[in-house]
């Protein structure tokens, strides 16, 4: 096996994909390299970093945002598209490279097109007024009656045009439109339609460069051997079964830096990946783990959250006096939601190709979410300056928030810097799942009342670790997170509880390291928020749906639960021991509202169907919010039936797929996603859908068997 060099390509063709044509290179997704294949910089014209035209037509978009599977790879070039009046085909795509005159571009938080409306549509409708500018200068006309079309100015009335081309360099002289006219929504081409997604036929064939594809010329190879406990520290190594394996070259002590803290590490060095998987097998390492078998222990960290609840949490808003008003309350419940802690496990495991060279020049190859985070994180690292970093942006298979966690990257940085050669370092499923970081555990500990048939009280006490302060060392301790706080607040989730209503924050901190999971908080206290309203309905006997709207002021919610009720046929009638539940929740600038129906099967339940809502205001192709929200519909539903996290004695229980469990195909349920138009500023669409998975799920199983769940996850066969 030390031999055997298989790539994507390969194992796709081996796969019956016979037909491949040659890999995209990996100067590709550099701008610099790709942009010496436009015109020579003089006969061009640049808009902004994003845009370039060059003399023959060509259209450059350098995307800021590296496309993970949420789709920028489409996304940012149909704003662009849609302004400039040319055809998606048109567009030539390279991935920024970190520098900061491209700004952000970082994929995460649902921000691509929410933060790139704006930049891109105006970058567009810029060139297209300098463009007809030029073409009216040129015809001695009125701008007025030239129109941008096709990739050309026309003026219609002789039937005369130029193209993008022929007028770019005159063009690249003008002044750059500080306010250029945007076109109308009414007017669009291209943005709320759907298009094909240009992108698949090379991710399906294999020519699509991921991490895992990239080869260079003098690369070796580096497998990583990490303390079971994470955080332990080397005490002893013994390669002497590892120096036997061929391929091997060499054994290092290397260090895993994860932005709170440094761990060590092992690296086996080999020529090919095969040899240094073997060799790390073969390889025998004492670890000095120190107290770390009693801090990093979920069962220890849970009950820490449970005393947590005990106590006052400190507070983020409060409206009226809860704590009073809840004591004199007639009708009242408390309870607590747990979420657990989660893998991401992207099917692409973390993986990165560094080169630090002689000269003190860095290269970098990886999938990474963010290169301006990389960038930092790099320089930082190595302690260089950002011109002397180049960051090549590959393709990501799947990330969840975990590939802009960037200690793989530093763990190349280190063992390159110590080589002097190009290293590709590859986790393998077991690191990705057993060294984190997570999402962290959390629990809601709530409490309310309800008055003459109606919700008007409401207590949400939300307890856990912290990403703000583990993460980023940026949370004091009499200070609530802003983070999670916000997205639970009545700002965000819009109900107005008339009498009295709270939010407050209790940091349990861990040694388990955490970071943002797709949805980030949501995820978790979406869980809690919906679950304790459909309590609360039932306290008052009122319809779930009802409930809701009563306290819901705010007419988009209203129009996506209404929305919501007619198309999961809300109030039919349900044979016995059938269900169904709701929940909405908004975040990343979305509202997103779930049905899911359930039936009694065995002594467990079934998901019939799952019907779900979302409000992103404007978006871009309606083909992808859908792809977007069965995503997280299955996320969703996974997170709340299969395998949690958990650590025992500081050993991570799970280890791949066969314990971390994703929901297959065969059990996935019938899905509906229907998107409200309300014409609002553009949210998020690749989290938003999550949050109200679980809860409606929760309170359907209580639909139907009276049954309510408070811990996730459950075991969907036995609700016993």
């Amino acid at each position: 096996m030390e031999n055997i060099q298989t790539s994507r390509r390969d194992f796709l063709k081996a796969a019956g994909f016979t037909s491949l044509g040659l890999a995209v290179g990996i100067s590709g997704f550099t701008p610099d390299a790709s942009l010496k294949k436009i015109a020579p910089a003089v006969l061009k014209l640049e808009i902004n970093p994003f845009i370039i035209i060059d003399t023959t037509g060509n259209i450059t978009l350098v995307n800021p945002r590296p496309d993970m599977g949420q789709g920028s790879t489409q996304a940012v070039p149909s704003l662009l598209a849609e302004e400039l009046e040319v055809s998606l085909e048109k567009v030539l795509i390279v991935q920024s490279d970190g520098k900061g005159k491209y700004g952000s571009q970082t994929s995460g938080g649902s921000s691509s097109v929410r933060e790139l409306w704006m930049p891109i549509r105006r970058a567009g409708a810029a060139a297209r007024e300098m463009l007809t500018t030029t073409a009216a200068k040129r015809w001695n006309l009125p701008a007025s009656e030239c129109v941008a079309e096709d990739g050309k100015i026309w003026h219609k009335a002789s039937g005369k045009s130029l193209t993008y081309g022929e007028l770019a360099d005159d063009a690249s002289k003008l002044e750059i439109p500080k306010e250029p006219k945007l076109k109308d929504p009414k007017d669009f081409k291209i943005i709320g339609k759907y298009n094909k997604r240009l992108d698949v036929p090379e991710r399906v064939t294999g020519k699509a460069v991921y991490g895992l594809d990239v080869d260079v010329p003098g690369m070796v190879y580096a497998a990583i051997v990490h303390s079971p406990m994470i955080h332990g520290k080397v005490a002893s190594i013994d390669e002497s079964d590892t120096k036997k394996v061929k391929g091997v070259l060499q054994v290092i002590k290397t260090e895993r830096t994860m932005p709170h803290r440094t761990s060590e590490a092992v690296a086996v060095v080999a020529t090919n990946w095969w040899a240094a998987l073997k060799g790390k097998r073969a390889l025998k390492v004492n670890w000095d783990n120190g107290n770390y078998a009693k801090t990093v222990d979920t069962a220890s960290y849970f009950a820490a959250t449970y005393e947590a609840a005990k106590k006052e949490g400190v507070n983020f808003e409060e409206k009226g006096d809860f704590a009073v008003k809840y004591a004199n309350a007639k009708d009242k419940l408390e309870s607590h939601y747990e979420t657990p802690f989660l893998a991401h496990a992207p099917i692409e495991p973390e993986n990165a190709v560094v080169h630090v060279k002689d000269d003190g020049n860095v290269e970098i190859w990886a999938p990474i979410q963010g290169p301006d985070w990389a960038l930092r994180d790099v320089c930082g690292y190595l302690k260089v300056k950002p011109e002397q970093v180049k960051i090549n942006v590959t393709l990501l298979g799947g990330a969840f928030g975990r590939k802009a966690y960037h200690d793989f990257l530093l763990e190349a940085c280190h063992i390159s810097k110590e080589l002097k050669k190009p290293v590709k370092v590859i986790w393998t499923r077991e690191d990705d799942i057993t060294q984190g970081p997570y999402r962290p555990g959390m629990l809601s500990h709530m409490q309310g009342f309800v008055e003459d048939g109606k919700i008007t009280g409401f207590h949400h006490h939300a307890i856990g670790e912290s990403i703000v302060g583990q993460v980023f060392k940026g949370l004091k301790d009499d200070e609530a997170d802003p983070w999670l706080s916000e997205e639970i607040s009545t700002g965000n989730n819009k109900y107005q509880f008339g009498t009295a209503s709270k939010v407050s924050w209790t940091n349990v901190k861990t040694d388990i390291p955490v970071v943002w999971w797709r949805s980030v908080y949501a995820s978790n206290f979406g869980w809690g928020q919906e679950c304790f309203i459909d309590e609360l309905a039932h306290l008052a006997k009122k319809d779930p749906l009802k409930a809701r709207l009563e306290i819901l002021p705010d007419e988009r919610f209203k129009k996506v639960l209404e929305t919501l009720a007619e198309k999961a046929n809300w109030n039919e009638k349900l044979p016995q021991g059938s269900g169904k539940g709701i929940a909405v929740f908004k975040s990343f600038g979305s509202i997103s509202a779930c049905c899911i129906t359930v039936s009694k099967k065995d002594s467990g339940v079934k998901i019939d169907k799952v019907v779900s809502v979302i409000d992103c205001g404007y978006y871009v192709n309606p083909d992808n919010v859908k792809a977007q929200t069965e995503g997280n519909i299955v996320m969703g539903i996974t997170a709340a039936i299969k395998d949690g996290i958990t650590f025992t004695n500081g050993i991570c229980e799970q280890t791949n797929y066969h314990q971390f469990n994703v929901m297959r195909m065969n059990e996935a349920p019938p899905m509906e996603i229907h998107i409200v138009d309300s014409g609002a500023v553009p949210g998020g669409v690749g989290e938003p859908g999550l949050p109200p998975i679980a809860p409606a799920l929760g309170n359907a199983i209580f639909a139907a068997t009276g049954k309510r769940l408070r811990k996730l996850p459950f075991d969907i066969n036995n609700i016993a």
